[in-house]
């Protein structure tokens, strides 16, 4: 089958600018890598193909040898793919396996790696959570070695470059047609190697100790909100920076109350007689003791609102409010003289009973409705 002209593979003019080429390329490669199409012939022909037209194209001499004679100009220096002036192609493969895989770049790591982030879970009452606290933590964490000032090198001695991937930090690996560029395994992509480890970290630069932190806990934070300490993580390694620490709050259940956003929620129970006659009570909110009044005919599930009693909110600053919700008891254990009482008054009431109950009289005709 005839070859397809390099500048159509690439999808490029001929006029195409040496980085106009390599995006092309890149798009190209990504498209029709052969890990992103596993199995299917027909995109690895492209990746081929492409890889083809690039290595003519980047180069100034051959691509000057392309456009004058076409194929039959770099038939002999083709050579599968050798070394050549100009953007090598291991370098924009590079670039490219890169952006597929998340690899690092070529050469070793600068600046070291940084620490990890830690993550601290802190249970807080409801009433401590309302009112914002400091409390303090203690907390295991891995700190850089003051012997060895984190080197990981006996006192005295220094990490030396590694053999392996002379001081790099990446070995490159030729798998096929490709090469594969990944962190050296003997030096974990540091680029160095400790001869003479540390005594007291044993070469990893770090030792593991306990620290106590103050952490101030603002007023009004909820389950799941999370505190940021910065620097206060895992240290780093080979001068990396440290991580951070997140101390993650939850709020522990609470005997009266029951939170949801800035609003706090409470059953009140209230007896037969209250709720028949109204009356006043006192009911408990996070800031002490509240009146609610209940107006005669109370009955159970109905809910009352105390606005600005429930919880200020620690991102806008509004306060919720306190929702009071109704429990009628029904009398237990009574003598046989509240009985008769409880049995004349409610013979007071079978001659108006639709006026004193509406809604059991509505349910009735409801039910008579749907059997008939």
């Amino acid at each position: 089958m005839a070859k397809r002209d390099f500048y159509d593979v690439l999808e490029i003019s001929r006029t195409a600018t040496e980085a106009e080429i390599k995006k092309s390329y890149r798009r190209m490669a990504m498209k029709f890598h052969p890990d992103r199409n596993a199995g299917d012939a027909d995109t690895e022909e492209k990746f081929k193909e492409a890889k083809e037209a690039y290595e003519i194209l980047s180069d100034a001499q051959k691509r000057a040898a392309y456009d004058q004679f076409g194929h039959a100009g770099v038939d002999q220096s083709m050579g599968g793919g050798g070394q050549r002036g100009g953007a090598g192609f291991s370098d924009v493969f590079g670039d490219v396996f890169n952006d597929i895989f998340g690899a690092s770049g070529g050469g070793g790591r600068q600046g070291g790696y940084r620490g990890a982030d830690l993550r601290y879970h802190l249970e807080m009452s409801l009433e401590d959570a309302v009112s914002g606290k400091t409390v303090e933590i203690r907390i295991p964490t891995h700190v850089e070695c003051k012997t060895c000032d984190g080197s990981g090198a006996k006192s005295g001695t220094k990490p030396v470059t590694c053999t392996t991937c002379a001081g790099h930090g990446q070995v490159r690996m030729q798998q096929g047609f490709f090469s594969v560029q990944q962190p050296c395994p003997h030096c974990n992509g540091t680029g160095k190697m400790i001869q003479s480890p540390c005594g007291d970290c044993h070469g990893e630069g770090q030792i593991q100790e306990h620290k106590t932190l103050s952490v101030k806990v603002p007023a009004g934070v909820d389950t799941g909100d999370r505190i940021r300490l910065s620097g206060e993580g895992e240290a780093g390694q080979g001068g990396g920076g440290p991580g951070d620490l997140y101390v993650e709050v939850q709020v522990q259940r609470h005997d009266v109350f029951t939170r949801d956003d800035n609003n706090l929620f409470c059953d009140v129970p209230i007896s037969f007689t209250t709720a028949t006659l109204g009356g006043e009570l006192e009911v408990p909110t996070l800031a002490g003791k509240a009146s609610l009044k209940v107006p005669e005919g109370t009955q159970t599930g109905q809910q009352f609102r105390l606005r600005g009693k429930g919880v200020k909110s620690v991102r806008s600053g509004a306060t919720g409010d306190l929702m009071c919700r109704i429990i009628v008891e029904t009398p237990v254990k009574l003598s046989k003289k509240q009985k008769e009482l409880l049995a004349q008054f409610a013979e007071t009431l079978e001659s108006s009973h639709s006026k004193h109950s509406p809604r059991h009289s509505s349910w009735l005709d409801k039910v008579k409705e749907f059997f008939d």
